[in-house]
């Protein structure tokens, strides 16, 4: 059974008329542990549904595997009545296989405060390389995206409280969109879908609804996606990464107006 990432929850709604107790739509906020070949690896914080494309995702853009065909499948644990629980398990293919303590020391050490850019750099060329694609996207075809992303987020416009990320093609038709509490999460699992799906990423435009930092960037290029855009604006070491990488960042894509951080010549009839 899907779980719905949203819920309704009892609260006291404040406004000129006063005090009253009411019920609203929250987004469901859960952890998940990934589990490789049935070992604990990481517990992450998410919203519930598209698990297996987030464990599929997460696997690639954090070096469990290099593509996708080290894994053999991906799992969504069940309890004692059948239902899913928040456990996903990644099975790896053949030969593959994982130093679980190095990964996990490598985990902690890239989410640990003080750590360079330089060296996330430095860590991130040894998963990707510059993008070599020279997909383009018209400006006008460009403005229009974060609409039809926003159409396609059912979750946010009954919570408020979900970021999204949607993957297009050049003529801005939407290839995947998904939503969670955590804007790196939603990139996981739009990657993970267009992994499994065995399509590829060199002429996708990816667009985030927050800002973009190094994480979205460092998870794009491992992937291979050229344009990046986002609805708000981005860290210095996004702009470093994207101009390390190639890629093109766009950033406060809002109405008629953008900000292109590297890469302009993406992005056509400017």
């Amino acid at each position: 059974m899907t779980r719905d990432p949203v819920s309704r929850a009892v609260l006291w709604k404040i406004d000129e008329t006063g005090r009253r107790e009411t019920a609203d739509w929250v987004a469901v906020e859960e952890p998940l542990e990934i589990r490789v070949n049935g070992e604990s690896l990481a517990v992450i914080m998410r919203t519930p549904g598209n698990d297996l494309e987030l464990g599929a995702g997460f696997a690639l853009t954090e070096g469990i595997v290099t593509t996708i065909d080290a894994i053999a499948g991906v799992t969504q644990c069940r309890d004692g009545e059948g239902a899913e629980n928040n456990v996903v398990d990644i099975r790896l293919a053949g030969e593959t296989t994982l130093d679980t303590a190095r990964f996990r020391r490598n985990l902690m050490t890239s989410a640990a405060c003080g750590l360079c850019g330089r060296a996330s750099l430095e860590a991130l060329a040894i998963q990707a390389r510059p993008v070599a694609s020279q997909t383009g996207i018209r400006r006008s075809v460009l403005q229009e995206l974060p609409d039809r992303m926003l159409r396609a987020q059912a979750s946010f416009g009954r919570t408020g409280a979900l970021h999204a990320s949607g993957l297009f093609d050049p003529a801005g038709e939407l290839l995947v969109c998904r939503e969670d509490v955590g804007r790196h999460n939603a990139v996981d699992k739009v990657i993970g879908r267009r992994s499994l799906d065995g399509a590829p990423f060199d002429t996708t435009i990816l667009l985030v609804s927050g800002r973009t930092s190094f994480e979205i960037l460092q998870k794009a290029a491992v992937a291979g996606i050229p344009i990046v855009c986002a609805i708000s604006g981005p860290t210095t070491l996004a702009i470093e990464t994207a101009r390390a990488f190639n890629l093109t960042l766009v950033n406060f894509l809002r109405g008629r107006g953008m900000n292109i951080a590297s890469v302009p010549a993406r992005i056509l009839d400017i």
